[in-house]
């Protein structure tokens, strides 16, 4: 488990651990500027929170990186270039958060591609768990928060005296 105090270093130097306090995780969603979506959904599926959950990011001047798994036509969503995958981004050592959207049991092989890019933490949505998985990013020096929604907390950091 990652203490506040260790948090707030642990974001600066890239250092990962699983984040297990509702404080840690508004922490990092709140810090936040560049977050890359893996799964994203095509503005087709607005219904779905692959693609609203990113809208309202960028809504808030989040700059958000579009990583579809299918769409393979699809060049930008939310007017933003797609990557077809996390480390294909000049930028990917820049990315805050990883926004997760693929079932547990496809984790895994989107694996070497977030360890590559490194970013500072991955975010797994609500339902999405992992174990193995979470240990391994974390374990590479990456913050991982799982099972919760990035737009909820996200709206509650904002709200919140942090």
């Amino acid at each position: 488990m990652v203490t506040t105090r260790a948090l707030s270093a642990s974001w600066r130097s890239g250092g990962g651990g699983l984040v297990t306090s509702e404080a840690e995780a508004l922490r990092i969603a709140r810090a936040a500027k560049r977050v890359a979506v893996l799964g994203i959904k095509t503005e087709k599926q607005a219904n779905q929170a692959a693609f609203y959950v990113p809208e309202y990011l960028q809504s808030v001047g989040i700059n958000v990186i579009p990583v579809p798994v299918y769409f393979p036509d699809v060049t930008h969503i939310l007017d933003a270039k797609c990557y077809r995958s996390i480390s294909a981004n000049p930028d990917a050592h820049e990315i805050d958060i990883v926004d997760v959207f693929r079932r547990p049991k496809d984790l895994h092989q989107h694996l070497d591609d977030i360890i590559a890019a490194k970013p500072k933490s991955v975010w797994l949505q609500s339902g999405i768990t992992d174990k193995a998985f979470e240990e391994a990013v974390a374990a590479a020096g990456i913050l991982v928060v799982s099972d919760r929604c990035l737009l909820l907390d996200h709206q509650q950091a904002m709200t919140s005296s942090l």
